[in-house]
C-alpha cells in the first residue's frame, strides 16, 4: 500500500511543483542530488557515401538501360536478324536514348554552324574544337571547314546516388512467378 501512496505523492508533487519532496527521495533511496551529466562525446556524424568516379558512369549506363535498353541492344548477337528488325529496335532504342540525353544532359553543339560551311573556334578559343587535317606545327587556326559540329553538356539533372544501391547491378534480372 505504501507504494501506491508514494507514486501518488511523486506524480502530484511532480505535476504541481515540479520535484520531489524531500522526505520521498529520501524514503525511496533515491539521491537529492542531480546526477552529473555525462560527459559523452557527441556522436560522430555520419560518413558520407563515397563517391567513386566510376559510379557516375555505371548511374548512367543503368538508366541508359532502364530507359532505352541499351545493353540488351549492344549485347544481342544481331546476326540471325533481318535488317529491317534491326533497323526497328535501332530506332526505338536510339529514340528513348536521345530523351534521356536530352533530359539529363541538355546537349547542344560547340559550333551551331551547318557542317562543310567554313567555321570559326567560338570566341576565338582553338581549346573547344579538334583540328584534323592539314594542320600546322605551331600555333592553332582559328578557322576551317567545319566537319563535326561537337556537342557540349548545357546541363546537368542526374538522379541523387543511393548509398545502398549496387551501381554495378545496371539492371535487375526478371523473373516472371506464375
Amino acid at each position: 500500500m505504501n507504494r501506491i501512496v508514494w507514486a501518488f505523492r511523486a506524480f502530484f508533487a511532480l505535476l504541481f511543483k515540479g520535484k520531489l519532496p524531500e522526505d520521498l527521495v529520501g524514503e525511496l533511496g533515491l539521491s537529492a542530488k542531480p546526477a552529473p551529466a555525462s560527459k559523452k562525446a557527441p556522436a560522430p556524424p555520419p560518413a558520407a557515401p563515397q563517391v567513386n568516379p566510376s559510379d557516375g558512369a555505371l548511374q548512367l549506363l543503368g538508366m541508359m538501360q532502364r530507359e532505352a535498353r541499351v545493353l540488351d541492344f549492344f549485347m544481342e548477337d544481331i546476326a540471325p536478324y533481318s535488317d529491317d528488325q534491326i533497323a526497328a529496335a535501332a530506332r526505338a532504342v536510339h529514340e528513348r536514348t536521345r530523351e534521356l540525353l536530352i533530359r539529363h544532359f541538355a546537349p547542344a553543339p560547340v559550333i551551331d554552324a551547318v557542317e562543310g560551311s567554313v567555321a570559326n573556334a567560338p570566341d576565338g578559343n582553338p581549346e573547344l574544337v579538334k583540328y584534323i587535317g592539314n594542320v600546322p606545327a605551331t600555333g592553332k587556326p582559328l578557322a576551317g571547314v567545319l566537319r563535326h559540329r561537337g556537342w557540349r553538356a548545357t546541363a546537368v539533372s542526374l538522379p541523387r546516388l543511393n548509398s545502398r544501391q549496387d551501381l554495378a547491378v545496371l539492371a535487375p534480372a526478371e523473373i516472371e512467378v506464375e
